[in-house]
């Protein structure tokens, strides 16, 4: 005969903080004095049955286990903030570190707006009638396991997610992926039928299209033109597109539109394009400027379930470049990006070039876009000003030519002899060509890896600046980004090649009265526009 020990006991009480009811049945179960064999063995029995139970309801409770002591919303202001936004937005953006729950917050909106079973605590919009919704991921796998996990339980334990295992309805298995979920309906509390679908970012763009839909979910950044789409699908019924990620690729295109357009809320940090200013202490007070988008940041020092120790711990094994993205959920220059100086740190306002200053342009040639950049360099300081650019597309050479003329005839240039989208000989074709239309080319040394480096050096020192009115090549520096393996993203880079040119052939630089007393001849004054 035996006795259950009190550390037993006490372990119970862990199960179920508050469940005072399912304790006391449990305590109440266990013998008060020495009773037979097979009795303590019943009694056993049913005080292990009693605990599956819990466990089971437990892992059964959905929605409503999360946001509970010891990480009570209150303590989660970032989250809540998040939460609370779909009342005045219909696109909300959380931009947030490793570990911070992101995905989280993500699957329990969704599931809270499937079900309408809202927590007496939320502020942000309601729906009254069962709703179409989109949980959407990285890829098939991914998607099964982060989001249909989330909300629905692993593989093997359906019901354990997000969304109450009582509100589970049929549900269609997706060709292809083992164990992962196509469409299931979950049970509102209006008395209908929601209806979610899964999906993910390596399906065509197609697949998006056709249908409203009232609730999108973006667990991972997804492809602008994705997000277009989905927002397309929004339209329609006035919906809300949730997105839940670490930027760490940086400033994408998805990640510069959506943020310049944008409301910063709880402490933000706005992201400034070239096409909005915002000062940073201005950014909360802004809400209401942009009325369709929010954006929330959250980083280790929001949460409270990461201590000191591990935070350091993390730091310490991240690249450099993906720390900001990694512990703060900033796309600050630097994650990711190829030059991490801040965009504001490098512009300058526009000024008279002295024509005793070396000038040169770079050219960066193709069909879609034909770039071209002029430097002048200040011999006192070794400062090169990038004051001027022309920035084309669709053009014949002809164009262009007359455009580059018309900043000074008499400045140097050169030029990418592999031209972009063509081969060496085809380069060398164009080369021959602008020469033709009257240019003063040189066939330019056009290393990348060197080149940018060289770049980034003088960035870093204060030798190489831009005209502010010099804005697609500030577009340009605020996208170019390396991917996650380091490699340099070749892609909306005109200007910045151009760029590259003029640093990486500055011993090509000459100056107006340098040329005219090699030559004899006296160029017109050129004036420009600053």
């Amino acid at each position: 005969m035996i006795d259950l020990p009190n550390e037993f006991l006490d372990g119970l009480k862990g199960l179920e903080d508050g469940t005072s009811n399912q304790l006391d049945l449990i305590t109440s179960s266990i013998p008060a004095s020495k009773v037979s064999n097979r009795a303590d063995a019943r009694s056993l029995k049913e005080v292990l049955e009693l605990v599956a139970l819990i466990e089971k309801q437990e892992q059964e409770r959905g929605t409503f286990k999360w946001f509970e002591n010891p990480y009570g919303i209150d303590t989660l202001p970032k989250h809540k903030a998040f939460f609370d936004a779909s009342a005045s937005y219909n696109e909300i953006c959380f931009l947030a570190a490793n570990r911070v729950g992101k995905t989280i917050c993500g699957t329990y909106a969704m599931s809270v707006h499937l079900t309408g079973l809202y927590p007496s605590w939320w502020k942000g919009r309601k729906f009254d009638k069962p709703i179409k919704a989109w949980a959407i991921g990285k890829d098939a796998r991914a998607t099964r396991d982060t989001l249909q996990k989330e909300l629905l339980g692993g593989i093997g334990e359906w019901g354990t997610g997000m969304i109450p295992a009582h509100t589970l309805g049929k549900f269609f298995a997706l060709q292809g992926t083992p164990q992962a979920i196509d469409v299931v309906r979950i049970k509102h509390a209006s008395g209908g039928w929601s209806e979610l679908g899964f999906k993910n970012c390596q399906q065509d763009v197609g697949s998006f299209m056709g249908t409203a839909r009232d609730v999108i979910l973006g667990d991972e950044e997804m492809p602008i033109e994705i997000y277009n789409e989905c927002n397309i699908r929004t339209a329609t019924t006035n919906g809300i597109i949730m997105l839940t990620f670490t930027p760490l690729d940086g400033l994408t295109p998805l990640v510069v539109n959506f943020c310049k357009r944008a409301d910063y809320l709880v402490g933000a940090k706005p992201i400034v394009s070239v096409d909005q200013e915002l000062d940073e202490d201005d950014a909360e007070q802004s809400v209401g400027f942009h009325t369709s988008k929010a954006v929330i940041q959250a980083g280790w020092d929001d949460v409270p379930w990461l201590d000191e120790s591990t935070k350091a711990r993390l730091l310490e094994d991240t690249p450099l470049h993906l720390r900001d993205a990694r512990s703060k959920g900033l796309p600050a220059m630097g994650s990711g990006n190829v030059y991490s100086m801040p965009l504001e740190q490098v512009l300058v306002e526009p000024f008279a070039i002295p024509e005793s200053w070396p000038r040169m342009y770079g050219l960066d040639v193709g069909w879609n876009k034909t770039a071209a950049v002029w430097g002048a360099l200040d011999p006192a300081t070794d400062t090169i000003y990038i004051y001027d650019e022309h920035y084309r597309g669709k053009e014949e050479p002809f164009v262009h030519a007359y455009s580059i003329q018309a900043r000074g005839d008499w400045i140097h240039g050169v030029i990418d002899p592999a031209a972009r989208g063509r081969g060496q000989a085809d380069g060398k074709r164009l080369y021959s060509d602008y020469k033709d239309l009257g240019l003063n080319l040189f066939l330019a040394k056009n290393e990348v890896e060197s080149g940018t480096l060289n770049v980034q050096q003088r960035l870093q020192t204060g030798r190489l600046r831009f005209f502010k009115t010099c804005v697609n090549l500030q577009k340009e520096y605020m996208l170019y980004r390396r991917d996650r393996n380091g490699r340099i993203i070749k892609e909306n880079d005109h200007a910045l090649d151009a760029t590259r040119y003029v640093i990486n052939n500055v011993e090509r630089m000459i100056s107006k009265k340098e040329i005219t007393d090699t030559t004899g001849v006296k160029y017109r004054e050129t004036r420009y526009n600053i």
